[in-house]
């Protein structure tokens, strides 16, 4: 039997809960790249400046992640949920109001120590207490932020309010939730389940076990490829669509949310049919598509919006169905400390492959841009292609 065929399902209060934190999540994540033109004209900075801002993020995301687990022993997850999540309120409201870079890469640390603490500890809670269909749908409320912010920063500049004020309304966004989170914080503490069973099963084995184990090192591969092919597509796009391309604001923010949003309609639909085709296929069919999506983008004379929704629908369910297929395919004695690295690898994606972007764009120029996010996405697929070959032999789904 697999993991998530023992769950039953969680309470509605909780689900909701869940649901809300994987919003706050995504809401800030994706406006970095709608905002940058702005923001680099605001403070003088060149194209591989967002890496910096990109880096500083990661950093504090990746050292967090760490800490999740002592965290969450000594501050229980209710209360970590409220406090992380206002901890990334008040790195946005640096972020519309600091007037020197180095005060904004500051707030990025804020906002990068909170959200990584709420990714680490609501991902490890997920695997073990909801099944794939839900974790499908969680992600998809993450891409329901990040179709949001985008949508709201466009609507912002376009209207000359300034980069300022669209992380100010997101920031006062957040701030409520927590708030939300506070007054509701017990209902982690409560049993997960309706049987009043809450505790996984404990992991036997060490994180240095989970390390010698290739299949770990494979999803820790893939994790890093994934994040960046995610991250460069939706925080590039848009400076590659306007600067180099020469489409107008309004229209290039348009194209970069329905990227987003496409991330949102995939997992959403994933999420229906996932116990029906199954995690495996679903997979190794969407690091394929991801492939040919990125492929279109890199086109110039293919409308953008064709490989950007294509791309998003490809990727849409390879986090949530990498992260619930984790304790099946690396062992459930080690899958907890997988579940670790695998986000600190997520992170470090994050970081290194957008930012290698912004190298390759002051170098080069912004035309090399999409031709990266093509190689990441072949890496994707065939990092996948190698772990699916060595795990899945025995699995019909």
């Amino acid at each position: 039997m697999r993991p998530s065929e023992s769950v039953l399902r969680p309470r509605p209060a909780l689900l909701t809960l869940a649901y809300l934190a994987f919003i706050s999540l995504g809401l800030p994540d994706a406006v970095l790249g709608v905002a940058w033109p702005s923001l680099r004209s605001t403070f003088g900075l060149s194209q591989a400046g967002m890496g910096a801002i990109l880096s500083t993020a990661a950093v504090a995301y990746f050292t967090s992640g760490l800490l999740a687990g002592r965290l969450m022993r000594a501050l229980r997850l209710g209360l970590l949920l409220a406090l992380s999540t206002g901890l990334v309120a008040l790195g946005l409201a640096g972020y519309a109001t600091v007037p020197v870079f180095a005060l904004f890469l500051v707030a990025a640390c804020c906002i990068g120590f909170g959200s990584g603490a709420i990714d680490s500890a609501l991902n490890n809670y997920a695997a073990q207490s909801f099944g794939p269909r839900h974790m499908n749908w969680l992600h998809a409320a993450y891409s329901v932020g990040a179709a949001l912010g985008p949508v709201l920063m466009t609507a912002l500049l376009t209207r000359g309010a300034g980069w300022r004020s669209g992380y100010a309304v997101i920031g006062a966004v957040l701030g409520a939730l927590a708030l939300t989170f506070l007054v509701m914080r017990r209902q982690w503490d409560a049993p997960v389940r309706d049987t009043g069973d809450a505790h996984a099963e404990a992991p036997t084995g060490s994180a240095f076990e989970a390390l010698r184990r290739a299949r770990v090192w494979l999803q820790i591969a893939t994790f890093f490829f994934y994040t960046g092919v995610e991250v460069t597509a939706g925080q590039w796009s848009y400076t590659v669509l306007t600067e180099s391309r020469g489409l107008h604001t309004a229209e290039a923010g348009t194209w970069v949310s329905l990227y987003w949003g496409s991330l949102l309609a995939g997992r959403v639909l994933s999420g229906f049919i996932v116990e029906h085709l199954g995690s495996v296929r679903m997979l190794r069919g969407s690091t394929a598509l991801a492939v040919v999506g990125a492929v279109l983008f890199a086109i110039p004379s293919v409308p953008p919006v064709l490989g950007l929704v294509l791309l998003g629908f490809a990727l849409a369910p390879i986090f949530p169905g990498l992260m619930s297929e984790t304790p099946r395919r690396v062992g459930t004695d080690v899958s907890a400390h997988a579940v670790g690295f695998q986000v600190s690898a997520a992170t470090a994606g994050v970081a290194v492959l957008p930012s290698l972007a912004g190298v390759i764009a002051e170098r080069w120029g912004l035309a090399y841009v999409a031709p990266h996010i093509v190689a990441c996405a072949v890496m994707l697929a065939v990092l996948h292609g190698v772990l699916s070959a060595s795990a899945d032999r025995a699995v019909t789904r």
